[in-house]
């Protein structure tokens, strides 16, 4: 008899890298739940991304974090829960905590991580609210001694490399360059659906348990610099290059509204003080996905690039 594949339950599974995730459970063969609003079923912005989980065959139920007895049934459903909700609701994870504890059935929870690894970033406001929230999130679902897995898929390649992070344009640049800081720091961009490919491969391996699961593949670790030299060779040309001080990144960062200012403080925190790739991953808290599943064939920086040429 074929083994019955890990079931899995998505909150938060229409957002921006939800239904990624969400694709990759059902594409690998897991039974997949997504949890949403009924208003979410029938929402005209949502509409394509309801018709393609209904073509995976993804199950829906309906709930909400608010509505504790329904989210205690969903969970008596599945395996493992994995959040992507969005930053708003990053503190209302604690009612899937309690809903795990009084399900009790749960293997595993992946809570919405998906950035920086958030116990180890030198941050200023406004991500430094972000990132403690999801700090407390973490330290709530190791004291109710929940098996859990937190993914770290540094930069979404969507944000940043379409315009090779120059905040205010659709477009990469052709004369002119920004870049935040010396443009030294490593920083790490994973195409989207590598992220989700990587993420439900962790969700019931015993290498993940416990543990950050890093997404730091060597082909999309790069710094800024290296980035424009990249884009340069592929429109064979060079362009302009400034640089922003630390100084007067953290000025900028204070002077702007949102979603300018959340937007510079993650640069901030990248790309100045390296928040992706200046320490070690030990194996007494991580692993790295790239080494753990070789099978998985990213999309490299190089790659990405091509299709704005």
């Amino acid at each position: 008899m074929a083994e019955q594949k890990t079931k899995i339950l998505i909150v938060g599974g229409t957002g921006y890298i939800g239904r990624y995730v969400v694709e990759a459970s059902a594409k690998a063969g897991h039974p997949t739940f997504a949890l949403v609003r009924q208003s979410t079923l029938t929402s005209p912005t949502k509409s394509k991304t309801i018709d393609s989980f209904n073509k995976l065959g993804v199950k829906f139920l309906i709930g909400d974090l608010t509505d504790h007895e329904n989210l205690v049934k969903a969970l008596k459903l599945v395996d493992v829960v994995i959040s992507t909700v969005g930053h708003d609701q990053l503190a209302d994870q604690e009612k899937i905590i309690s809903a795990i504890k009084e399900a009790g059935n749960i293997k595993r929870f992946l809570p919405s991580e998906f950035g920086n690894d958030v116990d180890r970033v030198h941050a200023v406001e406004p991500a430094k609210t972000a990132y403690a929230t999801k700090v407390k999130i973490r330290r709530a679902i190791e004291s109710a001694g929940i098996p859990y897995t937190y993914v770290s898929s540094n930069f979404f390649a969507g944000y940043f490399l379409p315009t090779l992070n120059q905040p205010g344009v659709t477009t990469p640049p052709r004369d002119k360059v920004v870049i935040l800081g010396d443009g030294t720091p490593k920083a790490i961009f994973n195409k989207e659906e590598d992220i989700g490919a990587y993420t439900i491969r962790a969700v019931d391996d015993p290498r993940t348990l416990n543990k950050i699961l890093y997404i730091r593949p060597p082909a999309n670790t790069i710094c800024f610099n290296d980035l424009v030299s990249l884009w340069e060779k592929k429109i064979g040309k060079t362009l302009e290059r400034s640089y922003i001080s630390e100084e007067q990144l953290l000025k900028l960062v204070a002077e702007s509204a949102p979603p300018l200012n959340v937007i510079l403080s993650i640069g901030y925190s990248v790309f100045v003080k390296g928040d992706h790739t200046n320490f070690e991953i030990e194996p007494s808290f991580g692993v790295e996905a790239s080494e753990l599943y070789p099978d998985v064939k990213y999309t490299t920086v190089d790659e990405y690039l091509t299709q704005f040429v």
